[in-house]
């Protein structure tokens, strides 16, 4: 829901700093995985309840998604690193839910029916953005982007402010997951409503 209205707000000193990274010969591939590799850090702090570090962590990986595709304008946007943009962001936000859970195992229940929700907005996401891709149906109202990106009440900016509310009060874990649970179902549902009004002709 705020993705586009930040993203005015970011893009600027995001594609300063990528231009940088470009010219040092410093590829969106190597930021992405990167970023992905520093996720893979917040997961084991997660587990270990250092939610401090966690917080530290996930930020850092949130910057690297923003960074790499301003990498990407100014050296080169490719297929593959599109691909591996929004695949590993669907783990790393799945795996943050989980290693919350693996550090706090009572809390399995709102985990599960967290990433239960996460499938339905994640398949209402790609499964729109296929097609629209067969149709050559674009928008830039996220800033340019590999695939079409189909908007929602849950979004990124929204799912990080989630991630920081985790790691900020751990003991509210539950509540959290339950809300922001219910609030994917919304977007999901607004996700497919436009698929069938989009689509059905």
């Amino acid at each position: 829901m705020l993705d586009a209205r930040l993203r005015q707000i970011i893009d600027p000193p995001l594609d300063r700093i990528g231009r940088g990274c470009a010219r040092l010969g410093i590829t969106a591939n190597g930021v992405t995985v990167t970023g992905f590799l520093v996720g893979c850090g917040a997961w084991a702090m997660l587990a270990l309840q250092s939610y401090w570090w966690a917080l530290a962590l996930i930020l850092l990986n949130r910057l690297a998604d923003g960074l790499d595709g301003a990498v990407a304008r100014h050296g080169r946007i490719t297929d593959l690193g599109g691909y591996l943009d929004i695949v590993l962001d669907f783990l790393f936000y799945a795996g943050v839910v989980f290693f919350f859970a693996v550090g706090q195992p009572d809390q399995a229940l709102p985990a599960a029916f967290l990433i239960f929700s996460f499938i339905g907005t994640g398949a209402s996401f790609l499964a729109f953005a296929a097609l629209a891709a067969k149709l050559g149906i674009t928008t830039a109202a996220r800033g340019k982007k590999s695939i079409y990106y189909l908007g929602g009440l849950t979004e990124g900016t929204e799912t990080i402010a989630l991630f920081v509310a985790i790691c900020l009060f751990p003991q509210f874990f539950a509540w959290l997951a339950w809300i922001f649970g219910g609030l994917c179902w919304l977007t999901t549902a607004v996700r497919i409503y436009s698929a069938v009004q989009t689509f059905r002709n």
